[in-house]
């Protein structure tokens, strides 16, 4: 959902948080991964000054990385519209579970489900109904659902269901009535400027930029490997498949993130002999 369709009507916003709803049990019960985990071993033995994420999950904190900036925001935090208070996701989880006990009692069966990785990484998601949320939670025994019999999740945490928000009921800002919205930049979104003005800094300040598990796709975060290259920083990127930065890159390593990093955070004076020859 862009920016403006959020804004544009109250059913456009019951079927985000409906979607939202569903899939924050699962999404928010995520925990960090080795890369995660290298990262934030890199930073404490000093090898790493800053982390920019374009992810919302905070994962990164959650591993123990400190200076993390979170370009496009964080799921685990609701802001309101109006008044600009900040909250916390759970909080409004809890006021979602007692406005709406039908889609509580949906969303806890259909969490109780194994989750199935490989369903997870598919490009296209199923499109499902809560009905039929409800029929897969309630009919299929502990083993794992046969692929395509439950609704997908995405990244970001939202399951897909077609008639997602019809009767969903949407708090407003306990403070002053305003629209509430997940802390995140939708597309049409802009990120705010302080943000982008202490992540432009941290990587003009860089002497290496290690870009991770990102194409790059999105120019605001190209944007920023363009301001620390032009500020004569020095670039390895470790990435399965092309990114906008590849010709920028002094090392390039097509490899799984976890893997790369793991392997860095026991011995980070890798990356420097083949830095030095770029």
């Amino acid at each position: 959902m862009t920016h403006q369709e959020f804004l544009r009507r109250p059913e456009n916003r019951a079927r985000y948080w409906a979607r939202s709803f569903y899939g924050w049990p699962r999404f928010s019960a995520t925990r960090p991964n080795a890369a995660h985990y290298a990262l934030a071993e890199l930073e404490e033995r000093g090898w790493v000054h800053g982390l920019i994420t374009q992810n919302v999950d905070r994962l990164h904190s959650a591993a123990g990385s400190r200076e993390v900036i979170e370009l496009h925001g964080s799921s685990h935090r609701v802001t309101c519209l109006g008044c600009g208070a900040t909250s916390p996701r759970t909080a409004v989880q809890s006021t979602l579970e007692r406005l709406n006990p039908a889609a509580a009692a949906h969303s806890a069966a259909l969490a109780a489900l194994p989750l199935d990785a490989a369903r997870e990484r598919q490009a296209e998601l199923r499109i499902g109904s809560s009905s039929d949320a409800m029929k897969v939670a309630v009919s299929l025994p502990a083993a794992a659902p046969s692929a395509g019999s439950a609704p997908m999740q995405r990244p970001d945490g939202d399951v897909e269901l077609a008639d997602a928000g019809v009767g969903f009921r949407v708090p407003p800002c306990p403070d002053c009535g305003g629209v509430l919205k997940p802390d995140v930049v939708f597309f049409g979104d802009n990120i705010p400027q302080e943000r982008k003005d202490r992540a432009a800094a941290m990587a003009a300040s860089a002497d290496l930029l290690l870009v991770v598990g990102s194409s790059l796709a999105v120019y605001s975060a190209f944007r920023l490997v363009e301001a620390g290259a032009r500020a004569g920083a020095a670039l390895a990127v470790v990435n399965v498949g092309p990114t906008r930065a590849d010709a920028l890159a002094s090392i390039k390593v097509e490899a799984r993130a976890g893997e790369v990093l793991a392997r860095l955070a026991r011995h980070p004076d890798l990356l420097l002999p083949r830095l030095a020859l770029a």
